[in-house]
């Protein structure tokens, strides 16, 4: 009797192990479906939302950024100390307070994106950068505070805003594109900085010109009017960001989030078939949840998956070509007015006048614009029509290469160059070529390349990582800019400056070489993770 018993126990015990592995082996197929059904999707109108949605959140990223640039010029009419200019110091403070904040948004949002989720993330982000950047176009002073230190602190504030942005948009775009325009997708959505920084130059050019009058009739320096135009030029930067803000808090999660690490399969296919339908996720309260057993992010894990030299060279790849990018992209963006002015590009003719501070900061916006229309736009574009056909490594060597070759000419040019018009004339123009190849280049690809490379589970984290690490080196040039660029007189070491970001640009071709080809791989692949057997047990379903 207790022999059938056993008999009857064992074959039911084989039966349910027999039964859970089948269940397994069937999940694991249909969750190899879901992401096929994602990569090979047609485009469509939720592509272009998310695109639009993630682009408007760069654009205000890059004019809030790069606003300072001319903003920087204003504040020193207003509350300069020594010859109408911010002190060095004053203008690093303003200048590196965006980047040290970005390099904290990054890491902290690209973490919680990977632990809360993409969408739960997605927007807080963008309320950060709308308070600070509001906080800083109502500044003030009172003997207590310094104004300048107000306006650090927000800015410091609106960088960790703005860093939190560069994972969640690339990883959001990332995995809900298909495996073909993948590489265009993600592009597209950082082109939008290019836009930003157009638009920067272009309401600095109207602020001034409204204000023309009444700059031209106020006493030398003008402080009154001109701080109404820095002001206007900061504050209008939380615009888009309002205008935006809802349709970052309505955007689905990503099903890829929802299946690897949620570990919902069911819901996550679900979600593939509304988003591709209707462009929006349902979620059924009331659904049992069945949640299967796969590699789940813990420490333990994160340690085994970058331990493989074949995975860690990937991330010393993209955040070590993101440093050295960021070197010479912010050591060059944020102190373009500098440069322009120490090659007496567009100078006012006249003294210490009403008409001097008008000329001043008109001539400065008209040459960030003249930068933005001729190379930086353009680049972003180029890249665009070639990353998903030429691929990623390619278009990021090649820009390492053209930009090492540009700024030796422009190094040890320098002196040659700034003699005369013409010479000015092509510094300029050669100023233009950097920015061009740095966007159809390392500045695109470094932001796409991190999107791709890692697995769902510590995706948005490595994106953090190599995003931070680029800030560091957007923080280790203007520290240096700063300290440097006096050196023998004022602004006589531009030349030399050039030549270390020549260094820069040489080691990025090395590092370019630790990074694998993504172009026409789904994310899966590139992972460098079996994916059939991923899924690996399941337990009961819970309701």
């Amino acid at each position: 009797m207790t022999s059938s018993h056993e008999h009857q126990s064992s074959r039911a015990s084989y039966h349910e192990k027999g039964q859970t592995s089948t269940n397994v082996t069937v999940l694991d197929e249909r969750r190899r479906a879901a992401l096929a059904e994602i990569d090979n999707a047609p485009f469509s109108w939720f592509h272009v939302k998310v695109c639009l949605v993630a682009s408007v959140g760069f654009f205000t990223d890059a004019y809030d950024i790069f606003a300072i640039n001319i903003a920087s010029v204003m504040l020193g009419f207003v509350y300069g100390n020594t010859k109408n200019q911010l002190s060095s110091n004053q203008s690093l403070g303003v200048k590196v307070a965006t980047p040290v904040g970005n390099l904290v948004g990054q890491v902290l949002f690209g973490w919680l994106a990977d632990i809360i989720g993409r969408k739960r993330m997605y927007g807080v982000e963008l309320m950060i950068m709308i308070i600070a950047t509001f906080g800083q176009a109502l500044a003030g002073e009172a003997p207590a505070i310094n104004i300048l230190g107000v306006i650090i602190v927000w800015r410091f504030i609106m960088g960790v805003g703005i860093g939190g942005d560069y994972p969640l948009s690339a990883i959001i775009s990332s995995e809900f594109a298909a495996t073909r325009s993948r590489g265009r997708l993600m592009t597209a959505v950082f082109a939008a900085q290019g836009w930003g920084q157009f638009a920067a130059a272009l309401v600095g050019i109207i602020v001034v010109e409204a204000y023309k009058d009444s700059i031209l009739s106020a006493p030398f320096p003008c402080r009154v009017p001109v701080d109404h135009t820095w002001r206007l030029l900061i504050g209008l930067g939380c615009v888009p960001g309002v205008i935006a803000l809802y349709f970052r808090l309505t955007i689905p999660e990503t099903p890829r989030f929802t299946m690897d690490i949620e570990r919902n399969i069911a819901q996550a296919t679900t979600d593939i078939d509304n988003v591709l339908t209707t462009g929006k996720s349902v979620h059924n309260e009331d659904a049992p949840v069945q949640l299967v057993e796969a590699p789940k992010a813990t420490r333990a894990d994160f340690r085994a998956y970058f331990g493989q030299w074949k995975n860690l060279k990937v991330l010393i790849g993209t955040a070590y070509s993101w440093f050295a990018l960021d070197i010479a992209f912010y050591g060059l963006g944020l102190n373009s007015s500098t440069i322009l002015t120490a090659i007496n590009f567009g100078s006012p003719t006249s003294g210490q006048t009403s008409l001097f501070v008008y000329e001043t900061l008109y001539n400065i916006c008209v040459g960030n614009l003249i930068l933005s229309v001729a190379g930086l736009i353009p680049g972003y574009w180029v890249s665009f029509l070639f990353i998903d056909s030429w691929g990623r490594k390619p278009i990021q060597l090649m820009g390492f290469t053209v930009l090492t070759i540009l700024f030796i000419i422009m190094g040890f040019g320098y002196d040659k160059l700034n003699t005369a018009g013409p010479g000015r004339k092509a510094f300029v123009f050669l100023y233009c070529l950097t920015n061009f190849f740095q966007n159809f280049g390392p500045n695109t690809t470094t932001f796409v390349v991190p999107g791709e490379a890692f697995p769902t589970r510590y995706r948005s984290t490595a994106h953090g990582i190599s995003a931070a690490s680029g800030k560091l080196g957007a923080v280790v040039s203007q520290v240096g800019f700063a300290q440097l660029i006096n050196i023998g007189g004022k602004n006589k070491f531009i030349g030399h400056i050039m030549e270390i970001f020549a260094l820069f640009m040489f080691t990025g071709i090395f590092s370019t070489l630790l990074i694998p080809e993504t172009k026409q791989r789904s994310l899966e692949d590139i992972s460098n993770e079996e994916q059939e057997g991923y899924i690996q047990g399941v337990p009961e379903a819970t309701s």
